[in-house]
């Protein structure tokens, strides 16, 4: 059996008192040690802190994103997602993963929906991909979403996708 597990060094930090209070008291909650939480830590700055403010992106409270999609029409969000999202999101993906291929990208939108507080539920079976994503942001950024993959995944990653979704949920699925 060959062993997937990561290979990992040791180092000494010196950290802010208060600030390891804060870590240590994080952890017990989240009912993990601290060496899991501050790995946790350090991957996400890796993964996606780092890269926010340098492809431009910005946090938004959930309800003024609920806000601005529901004021726009289901026309104007369809147009908005053809002529600027796919080129964006492919961007935006290729440079905070160095590559866009459909394994870079798969793992740079479920970093993307967790860096966003969303719950995203991503399974494999008989090489046929399905997500489901729990957002409660409206119909509207539901049907942004998916026009925005299904640009990507057909016109980019030349994958046949279908997409469901509603005003809290969406789902698609693909084959490998």
């Amino acid at each position: 059996m060959v062993s997937t597990q990561k290979k990992t060094s040791t180092m000494t930090f010196r950290i802010d008192e208060d600030v390891l209070n804060k870590l240590r008291s994080e952890s017990e909650h989240r009912e993990t040690s601290l060496n899991t939480f501050v790995n946790h830590i350090f991957k996400r700055y890796v993964e996606w802190d780092m890269f926010e403010a340098k492809v431009g992106m910005i946090p938004i409270a959930k309800p003024i994103i609920v806000e601005l999609f529901g004021t726009l029409s289901k026309d104007h969000i369809v147009d908005m997602a053809n002529r600027i999202g796919k080129n964006v999101v492919r961007d935006t993906a290729l440079f905070m993963q160095g590559d866009f291929n459909l394994d870079s990208f798969i793992s740079w939108f479920e970093a993307r929906m967790r860096a966003s507080s969303i719950e995203i539920n991503h399974n494999i079976k008989n090489n046929i991909h399905t997500f489901i994503i729990k957002h409660d942001l409206g119909e509207n950024w539901s049907l942004y979403h998916t026009t925005v993959l299904g640009l990507i995944f057909r016109e980019v990653l030349e994958k046949k996708v279908d997409f469901e979704y509603n005003s809290g949920m969406m789902s698609f699925k693909f084959t490998e």
